[in-house]
């Protein structure tokens, strides 16, 4: 294997979701092995249930830190970091304890990866009632991760092979958007991508196509004003800050034109204008990724599926995808550190 692989900290999730079940699924893939040192941050116990659900292969190794890993296919690496008894354990049930166990995950692998023992991290799903009921004050990953990290400006990039889409506004109400918009939070946006295009995803000069809010843009105002009062102001800063970046152009359009190769990612005003279009063409092998920190996270674009928890038949497409694409910004950091241009 290639030594030169990045080690990525894979954290567990949900310990009664499906993370676990698409860790075991995603870790039998050799593909992963070539490109990435997968640790999974986690429980050794829950995974070995969940190895009984999905019907895997592996060996699942207890080691005590990332140096003493073999990092090999057909055995899955793992940190422990909480003893739940599986007897305990139902799937798609939550309890005081597994909630706390996953935030558990989150904050070692986000310690690892400030002091630099992972190369990246990737998280599993969790869930945010899971989190409530364990006590924490974070409503997900991106307020622990930023908190942790002591990060004020990032943003949330949804990423496949075809699109790329990066959202001003996240989880808020459809009638908070509007307000909710300023020149100064899409300008951040617009600049948060651009650098992180260029230091993580190797684009030299990254081209940016930013969606209007209203339909067709607003129409020269006929459906709104948010685009020639916020939005094209921000683009035009941004243009002189010496930012490829166009727009706003109708939300019904900008998203083809950017598949067709006319952008390398599309600034969102909001969640589901993002996330629609997105999942429709990479609803199976779509990555989620936090652009702005001090370290590389990315994600599965689903969440727990509590549902299918237990079953066997979740899929690790996105899993696989978000490893590999963790492994790969890590190489292309690195690359940008140690031979700058």
């Amino acid at each position: 294997m290639n030594d030169n692989r990045p080690i990525v900290g894979i954290t567990m999730g949900d310990p009664v979701g499906i993370g676990p079940e698409l860790i075991c699924l995603a870790l039998t893939h050799r593909q992963v092995y070539d490109v990435a040192r997968p640790l999974v941050i986690g429980d050794v116990q829950v995974l070995e249930k969940a190895k009984l659900v999905t019907k895997t292969p592996s060996l699942i190794a207890t080691v005590n830190s990332p140096g003493a890993a073999s990092y090999k296919p057909g055995c899955i690496d793992v940190l422990n970091c909480s003893h739940i008894d599986p007897a305990t354990l139902v799937w798609g049930h939550p309890t005081e304890g597994t909630g706390k166990a996953m935030e558990h995950y989150i904050i070692a692998a986000i310690d690892m990866a400030i002091n630099g023992d992972v190369g990246a991290i990737v998280t599993c799903p969790i869930n945010k009632s899971a989190l409530k009921l364990a006590g924490s004050r974070f409503h997900g990953h991106t307020e622990l991760l930023a908190h942790r990290t002591g990060t004020t400006e990032y943003a949330m990039m949804m990423a496949g092979d075809r699109l790329r889409v990066v959202l001003v506004t996240i989880h808020i109400s459809l009638k908070q958007v509007p307000q909710s918009l300023t020149i100064e939070n899409i300008m951040s946006t617009i600049e948060i991508t651009d650098y992180s295009l260029k230091e993580r995803f190797g684009f030299e000069m990254p081209r940016i196509g930013v969606a209007g809010l209203n339909p067709h843009a607003g129409e020269s105002g006929m459906f709104g004003d948010e685009e020639a009062r916020i939005i094209e102001p921000a683009v035009g800063f941004s243009k002189k800050n010496g930012i490829d970046v166009s727009g706003p152009y109708p939300p019904d359009t900008v998203f083809i034109n950017a598949m067709n190769g006319q952008f390398d990612a599309v600034v969102c005003m909001y969640h589901d204008q993002g996330l629609i279009p997105f999942k429709m063409v990479h609803f199976s092998d779509g990555v989620n990724t936090t652009l702005g920190l001090p370290i590389i996270r990315t994600s599965v674009d689903h969440g727990t599926a509590y549902d299918i928890a237990g079953t066997g038949v979740a899929d690790s497409g996105s899993l696989i995808q978000a490893i590999r694409l963790a492994a790969n910004q890590s190489s292309c950091w690195l690359d940008k550190t140690h031979n700058p241009a």
